[in-house]
């Protein structure tokens, strides 16, 4: 069952990003069955609110036909691993070769993630720290959701690590905060939210999250924020790694 939303996770005003809040989902004494609800619902969550299909056709698909070969795409932060998933259907209907992997550090995440791995896709238990000390590097770098669960330090190891990362662009996906992404989320998740995290989970979500000026003044050079859909933000650059890499 859901924990009871407390006071520090009401509404105080989304003028300010919320940070004091964190996600029951975060909490590593959760309900497993609850945590593995929202993993599996998120397919639908972000098929309907993440506007990867457009990102996709805009920037992930030029980058890869672009290589004119087999690509390597990691999706940082992978959580259930939905995401990685789609972008990897994507790909194949347009006949693109890719090698797509997920990482997560958290065990849980990938566990959940182990459960859509399939031919193409890899799942792996480690964090850009871990993938950068172990010599990996990709043709493109992408993540989900993960923005907004960082502090200041974390932002700039987790953007800086993405870019040591790629040898092309990478691509961080947000949600943008704002009183409207907030009452719509209130009453369009209701029905799906039974014995999962999603309701109180997404709204924390919004209230911690970032709006494009903002993370583009957190990012700094060399990113720039696009935002590809109401109420989301794209937060992109080019990668560092060699090409040889």
């Amino acid at each position: 069952m859901n924990r009871p939303v407390t006071s520090a996770a009401r509404p105080r005003g989304l003028s300010r990003r919320d940070t004091s809040l964190t996600e029951l989902m975060d909490d590593p004494d959760c309900d497993p069955r609850a945590l593995a609800a929202t993993y599996r619902r998120f397919d639908l969550v972000n098929r309907l609110v993440s506007a990867w299909g457009r990102v996709y056709r805009e920037h992930v698909a030029p980058e890869l036909r672009s290589l004119g070969r087999r690509a390597r795409v990691l999706d940082l932060g992978c959580g259930g691993g939905d995401v990685v998933v789609r972008l990897a259907a994507l790909a194949a209907r347009d006949g693109l070769a890719v090698d797509w992997v997920g990482a997560d550090p958290d065990p849980r995440a990938h566990t959940a993630a182990l459960e859509r791995q399939r031919s193409g896709v890899r799942f792996v238990a480690a964090g850009s720290r871990e993938l950068l000390e172990a010599g990996q590097r990709f043709d493109l770098v992408v993540s989900n959701h993960v923005l907004h669960h960082l502090d200041t330090e974390g932002l700039r190891s987790f953007a800086d690590d993405s870019l040591a990362l790629s040898r092309g662009a990478v691509l961080h996906a947000d949600i943008a905060r704002s009183r409207p992404a907030y009452a719509l989320y209130a009453v369009g998740i209701t029905p799906l939210s039974a014995g999962t995290f999603l309701r109180v989970d997404g709204l924390r979500s919004i209230r911690r999250s970032y709006r494009a000026p903002e993370l583009a003044a957190a990012l700094g050079s060399p990113w720039r924020v696009e935002t590809p859909a109401p109420f989301r933000v794209l937060a992109v650059a080019r990668g560092r790694a060699h090409a040889d890499a």
